[in-house]
C-alpha cells in the first residue's frame, strides 16, 4: 500500500485529455442487452473492483493468474481523479499478460488486463469499453456499480465478478445484477486489509466464492475452462418436454430415472423438492441456473449433477433459490412511480372511505418495491391532506426472499439511493444496515404464491 501512495504522489497532475463520449447503460436501450454480437469470439471477461488496499490484492490475484485463461480482465479501482494513474504500469509487472490503461470504444480481448483510467465511469457494450467523464457532486461515486451493472448487461452468465479490498460498499449492487444475470461471484476473504466491501457483498447474499486473491485466481483459471463460461452448451437436445412425457418422467424417476435425460431428471428432482414444476419457465434460463450450479460444485455433465442432486437438500434449495433470484432495488423503475404517484394513486383516493385501498405487487423478492409503493403513497397522501389507509399483498414464491422482505432489513448499499429525507423518515438505522419504520412494514403482507398453479 506504501508503495502505491508514492507512486500516486509523485504522479504529475493529470492532463485534460479532451472530451469523452457519453454512452447509454440502459438494458432498454443498448443492443448488447438483447443481443449477442455474431461476429466476436465468445468469452468470460472478468470485472475486478477494489478501493483501498486494492494494490496489493490486485497484484496477489494477477501474480497467480495464468496467461491463457482465455478471459478477460477488467480493473476498476477509485482512482484520484486529478492525477495521472500508474496502475497499469506498476501491474504490468506482475503478470505476462498486456496491461493497458483503457481508452473510450476499446474492444476487450481475451488474455488481456484493463485498466479504468482516472475521473471516468467505464461501461461495457457488446464487448467494447465505453467511457464517459465523472460526474461532478457530493453524492457517492460508485465506479464499480456502475460497470459491474453494465457488464452484467451485456455480458450474462459470461460475467464474473470479484470484489477486492476496499472501504464503504460499492461494487454491492454490480454483484448482485452479475448474479441476477447467471454470472459467478468472488469476494476477498479476511485477508482484505479493509474489508467493508467485500463484506457489504457478503451480507447481501450475492457472492459464490470468499477468498484470497491467490485463490481466486486458481478457481478463476478453473471456470474458466467449463462449458457454462466458455460458451459450450450444456444440453444435448430440448430441455422442454410435454405434458405426457413429464408424466411419464415421474413414474421413471421413481423407478431410477430410466430413460430420461440428466435435464429432466434436474427438473423433476427440483420439482418434487419445492412443488414448482421448472419446465413451465423459459428453457434458456432454466438452463443458465442449472449450468452455473453446476459450475459452482465442479460438475460438467447434467447426468453427473442429477445424481449429485439425489439426497442433498441443500444443493436442491440452492438451486431452487437461483432459479427464482432476480434484480430489485427502490424506486428501481422511476417512470412508473411517477405514473402511479400522477394517475393512479389520485383516482384511488377518490373511492369512498369505507372502500379499502388494497395493491398486490407479485413476484415482490425481497421486498423493496413494495415498500417503495408504500413511501410513495404516505407522501402522496401527506401531500394532499389526504388521510387514507393502503394495504399492500406481497407475493412470491420463493419463501427466503419473503423472510427478507417481511424483516424489511438492508444492507446500506442496497439504500444508497434513497433521498435522506426518505432514510430519515422511513427508515430505522440497525445492525449496520436499515431496517423499515415498523408502521411501513404493517401495511405490507407477505405471502407465498405460485402464479403458475394458485392463480
Amino acid at each position: 500500500m506504501a508503495k502505491n501512495r508514492k507512486a500516486r504522489k509523485s504522479a504529475p497532475r493529470r492532463k485534460n485529455r479532451g472530451p469523452v463520449k457519453s454512452f447509454q447503460t440502459s438494458a432498454k436501450k443498448s443492443p448488447a442487452s438483447t443481443e449477442r454480437s455474431p461476429k466476436t469470439s465468445v468469452f468470460p471477461i472478468v470485472g475486478i473492483g477494489a478501493s483501498a488496499g486494492g494494490l496489493e490484492a490486485f497484484t496477489q490475484l494477477l501474480k497467480h493468474l495464468p496467461a491463457d485463461t482465455g478471459m478477460g480482465f477488467v480493473l476498476v479501482q477509485h482512482l484520484d481523479p486529478d492525477h495521472e494513474s500508474a496502475l497499469a504500469q506498476i501491474l504490468g509487472r506482475v503478470t505476462p499478460m498486456p496491461v493497458r490503461e483503457v481508452a473510450n470504444e476499446l474492444r476487450i480481448e481475451p488474455n488481456q488486463v484493463y485498466i479504468i483510467p482516472p475521473n471516468t465511469d467505464m461501461a461495457i457494450a457488446q464487448g467494447v469499453l465505453k467511457l464517459q467523464r465523472r460526474k461532478p457532486g457530493r453524492a457517492p461515486h460508485l465506479s464499480i456499480d456502475f460497470f459491474f451493472e453494465s457488464l452484467a448487461q451485456d455480458q450474462h452468465e459470461r460475467a464474473v465478478g470479484v470484489i477486492l479490498s476496499g472501504t464503504a460498499s460499492d461494487g454491492t449492487l454490480g454483484m448482485e445484477a452479475i448474479k441476477a444475470e447467471g454470472g459467478i461471484t468472488f469476494a476477498q476473504d479476511e485477508s482484505a486489509k479493509y474489508d467493508s466491501m467485500p463484506r457489504s457483498a457478503i451480507a447481501a447474499g450475492c457472492v459464490d466464492f470468499v477468498l484470497s486473491p491467490e485463490n481466486t485466481a486458481k478457481e478463476l483459471a478453473r471456470i474458466a475452462r467449463h462449458p457454462y463460461v466458455a460458451g459450450q452448451p450444456l444440453i444435448p437436445a430440448p430441455l422442454l418436454a410435454s405434458s405426457e412425457e413429464r408424466k411419464k418422467g415421474e413414474t421413471f424417476a421413481k423407478k431410477g430415472g430410466a430413460g430420461q435425460s440428466g435435464f429432466e431428471k434436474i427438473l423433476l428432482l427440483l420439482h418434487n423438492h419445492s412443488g414448482v414444476d421448472f419446465s413451465l419457465y423459459r428453457s434458456s434460463t432454466v438452463q443458465r441456473r442449472i449450468g452455473r450450479r453446476m459450475l459452482l460444485n465442479k460438475i460438467d455433465k447434467p447426468d453427473a449433477y442429477a445424481h449429485f442432486l439425489r439426497g442433498k437438500p441443500k444443493e436442491l434449495e440452492a438451486l431452487y433459490s437461483d432459479m427464482l433470484i432476480s434484480v430489485t432495488s427502490f424506486f428501481r423503475n422511476p417512470e412508473a412511480f411517477e405514473v402511479l404517484k400522477e394517475k393512479v394513486f389520485p383516482k384511488l383516493v377518490e373511492q369512498p372511505r369505507d372502500k379499502p385501498i388494497r395493491v398486490w405487487v407479485q413476484g415482490c423478492s425481497t421486498g423493496q418495491e413494495a415498500y417503495s409503493i408504500a413511501m410513495l403513497f404516505v407522501e402522496f397522501c401527506e401531500q394532499g391532506g389526504q388521510a387514507r389507509k393502503l394495504q399492500l399483498f406481497a407475493t412470491d414464491v420463493n419463501e427466503a426472499l419473503l423472510d427478507k422482505g417481511r424483516a424489511g432489513l438492508y444492507a446500506k448499499s442496497l439504500v444508497n439511493g434513497l433521498s435522506p429525507e426518505r432514510l430519515r423518515r422511513f427508515f430505522v438505522d440497525e445492525d449496520g444496515g436499515y431496517r423499515v419504520a415498523k408502521f411501513l412494514r404493517e401495511m405490507v403482507i407477505f405471502a407465498r404464491q405460485n402464479l403458475l398453479t394458485d392463480p
